[in-house]
């Protein structure tokens, strides 16, 4: 059996297709430029002698439906899929699951209102999810489809954590709170982890740092997530590739009042033109690290301010916890940036943090420790795999199986 996993943005679907019994991956690739004169199809996949091969195509693709349309016809001509009917699920990616959504949920008219609901909160991504939750529906009639939600790991937060001291009827007529992203992620690595301490998951205490273009922190006691970096938007916490993080909310104020600026332009400051592209007019992490490397001034700034975040997210986590098992790096930064785990966690030796900077610059990939033997807190770096969690989950939520293997 397969199931299918689809990230749906407003102009693209990428995907990954899951084989059930060993999650391996037999296909994938992205859908792009939708709805543009121009649209592209990718598809690379594992032919019958283990090879892997791929398509790239270029031409109209003018909806979503057409281009399910597109990567079914290649499924079936490339021999990945024989029939449709060896396509057990679909899971799909959400960002906002609002205060509905704790869990994946099966989707149903119901989940699709609710889901509509929460387009205020995700304005820019949930009417591409919408867009490819309805295209999927057609073109797979009869397939469960499921919904994983970004937010949905990060629902058992406690009050203190999820709220914002502003009045009342803020929060209860208008959802306005503390969300928290990349729950797929942390919820993925947080069960890696446990896996790597030989530690039951509802007994580890960790502290988990997405790090990418878009990164946040997470604090999770006993499995369970109770503190995240991230708020009502992923605005709020780290420092991004081009979002700010934490910010002084008077700002806003001064931007409008002072420069004169609009709610639409303030916006693209925040989101397209702050973070690390603000500080050094880059936002590519390993451009800077080079740069930084040659004495450039910005750059070494841009480090600085994101090191200095981080540590005071790691801190005040270990506040928070109490007692700590591990310290997880993953995203595309945390994962392959080992001057940016060294410098994030330096200093940090007389609270239980060392590192092993051998092991941290080693040329390694794939989940491994780089704390120093002596280190009462495991540092470790996890590859991320939310495509894969989100098969795992929506395959789990059928009540197919009891323990996804892998």
């Amino acid at each position: 059996m397969k199931v299918l996993v689809l990230n749906s943005g407003s102009s693209s679907i990428k995907y990954q297709l899951f084989r059930v019994e060993d999650w391996s991956v037999l296909a994938g690739g992205i859908v792009g430029r939708i709805g543009e004169g121009q649209g592209e199809f990718q598809f690379e996949w594992t032919d019958h002698s283990g090879l892997t091969r791929s398509i790239r195509a270029e031409g109209p693709i003018p909806t979503h439906q057409e281009g399910l349309d597109r990567l079914i016809q290649t499924l079936r001509a490339q021999g990945v899929v024989a029939e449709m009917t060896e396509i057990a699920a679909i899971g799909h990616r959400v960002v906002h699951g609002g205060n509905y959504f704790s869990q994946p949920a099966l989707i149903d008219d119901a989940v699709i209102a609710a889901i509509e609901s929460c387009v205020p909160l995700a304005p820019l991504h949930h009417p591409g999810h919408l867009a490819g939750i309805a295209a999927a529906r057609l073109a797979f009639p009869g397939v469960p489809q499921v919904a994983v939600f970004d937010t949905a790991f990060h629902q058992t937060m406690p009050p203190a954590s999820f709220r914002y001291a502003i009045p009342e009827w803020l929060y209860t007529e208008h959802g306005i709170r503390r969300y928290g992203f990349h729950g797929t992620s942390h919820q993925y690595v947080a069960q890696r982890a446990s896996l790597l301490l030989n530690k039951p998951l509802a007994e580890c205490n960790l502290i988990s740092l997405h790090l990418g273009n878009g990164a946040s922190a997470a604090a999770i006691q006993q499995g369970r997530c109770v503190d995240t970096s991230m708020g009502l938007t992923p605005l709020e916490g780290l420092v991004m590739g081009t979002r700010g993080g934490d910010l002084d909310p008077g700002i806003i104020l001064y931007l409008a009042r002072q420069l004169g600026l609009g709610i639409e332009a303030i916006d693209q400051l925040l989101n397209r033109q702050s973070g690390l592209l603000g500080l050094c007019g880059a936002n590519d992490m390993r451009d800077i690290i080079e740069r930084a490397q040659t004495g450039d001034a910005r750059a070494e700034l841009a480090l600085a301010v994101t090191c200095q975040r981080l540590k005071k997210y790691i801190g005040a986590y270990l506040a928070e916890l109490g007692e700590v098992d591990a310290l997880v790096f993953t995203g595309g930064i945390g994962e392959h940036a080992a001057s940016i785990r060294s410098c994030a966690c330096a200093g940090l030796n007389q609270l239980g943090i060392a590192l092993d900077e051998s092991l941290n610059s080693a040329s390694l990939t794939g989940e491994r420790r780089i704390s120093a033997p002596d280190s009462r807190i495991a540092v470790l770096v996890i590859p991320t795999n939310e495509e894969l969690a989100i098969a795992q989950q929506s395959w789990r939520l059928l009540g197919t199986l009891t323990e996804a293997p892998g």
